[in-house]
């Protein structure tokens, strides 16, 4: 397992994801008013969730899981080999979801919708660095 390059990556999740919560306000219309650092938040959000789906193909490869033909079979391998369960499913769906959003910029990013997610939701790759951290000590 490479679990020196697995760790790299989780670090490099928490110190975005702090840079994150550092910067982003109580409310909403402070939010919106950020400019450039709204999108530099976007961009660190961005990069946390490349850094999950990253280790997830690490964790995939290193366990001889067989060939994937894309992320949503990574977690479903993951998920079968009992690494992940099944509610990370949908939050590794949502986050992926997010990316793309941020990354295509499909319309135009509807930043209360954004602020709420980002609120609501930054405690998951907290969770997910601890889910891989238990793997990682117990295999």
């Amino acid at each position: 397992m490479r679990e020196e390059i697995i760790r790299t990556k989780m670090k490099e999740i928490e110190e975005s994801v702090n840079s994150v919560e550092d910067r982003i306000p109580s409310e909403f219309d402070d939010f919106k008013a950020l400019g450039l650092v709204k999108d530099g938040i976007y961009k660190r959000v961005e990069f946390a969730v490349e850094n999950v789906f990253d280790i997830c193909a690490i964790i995939n490869s290193d366990l001889d899981l067989g060939i994937p033909e894309g992320d949503e079979s990574i977690i479903d391998n993951l998920i079968e080999e009992g690494v992940l369960n099944e509610m990370w499913k949908n939050k590794l769906s949502r986050m992926k979801g997010f990316r793309n959003i941020v990354v295509h910029r499909y319309g135009k990013i509807d930043d209360r919708i954004a602020y709420d997610i980002l609120v609501e939701h930054l405690e998951d790759f907290y969770e997910f660095n601890e889910v891989i951290e238990r793997f990682l000590t117990t295999s």
